[in-house]
């Protein structure tokens, strides 16, 4: 089944409740949450609190990024505050076996994100540990950039690893996805897709959102 999570990075913070409103009304699946600290990514956008006052309002899953060095630091509190989904990035978590367990240890379910030029190779004794991995389509930090187009093939080589080792795990893919490159994502391998602007800026975001899951 493909997913569609809109990032809230692209909403009006000023209408951040007609917004998440709008995405129940308009079949999005899950909220994704950008989290980023201004250290691990040149941006700075919200913490727990913003989780926090969003799961008092929406039965969505929160899909939370953590875009921030050492997340390890940072999980327990995000839990509580009432994420679904926790991702953390590979490049930011020194022990990163030990930040997976961390997650798990939540009950929460547990991602780890690529960036563009990392790797399959980081996630060869970790991959039986994680529900999701998200990799970035862009370099994070900022919406509204263009799809690196190097990161489907990215995408199919994932999609042969989990399939090869008999795992059940989603893979998500985040920047620059619209519904005009939707089905080459979908056929990459990806079937949980992020989109921002596209969904934000659309006349019809249920309409993109439609289109997008029947790209495939």
């Amino acid at each position: 089944m493909i997913k569609v999570a809109p990032s809230i990075l692209s909403a009006d913070f000023t209408r951040i409740y007609d917004a998440i409103k709008m995405l129940e009304k308009v079949g999005a699946d899950y909220i994704h949450c950008d989290v980023m600290d201004g250290t691990f990514v040149p941006n700075i956008t919200f913490g727990q609190n913003m989780i926090r006052d969003l799961r008092k309002q929406t039965s969505l899953v929160l899909d939370v990024h953590l875009m921030v060095q050492a997340p390890e630091r940072f999980v327990e509190s995000f839990a509580q505050a009432g994420a679904d989904i926790i991702t953390v990035h590979e490049e930011a978590s020194v022990h990163l076996d030990r930040t997976l367990q961390m997650i798990r240890s939540t009950g929460k379910k547990c991602g780890v994100a690529l960036n563009p030029h990392t790797p399959l190779c980081v996630l060869e004794n970790v991959l039986e540990l994680v529900d999701m991995v998200l990799l970035m389509s862009v370099n994070p930090g900022f919406g509204g950039q263009s799809l690196i187009p190097y990161v489907l093939k990215k995408s199919a080589a994932l999609k042969q690893m989990i399939t090869t080792r008999g795992l059940d795990i989603d893979i998500q893919m985040d920047g620059g996805i619209y519904p005009h490159n939707a089905k080459q994502v979908i056929d990459a391998g990806v079937n949980v897709l992020v989109a921002g602007n596209a969904v934000f800026s659309a006349d019809d975001p249920a309409e993109v959102i439609a289109s997008m899951k029947l790209s495939k």
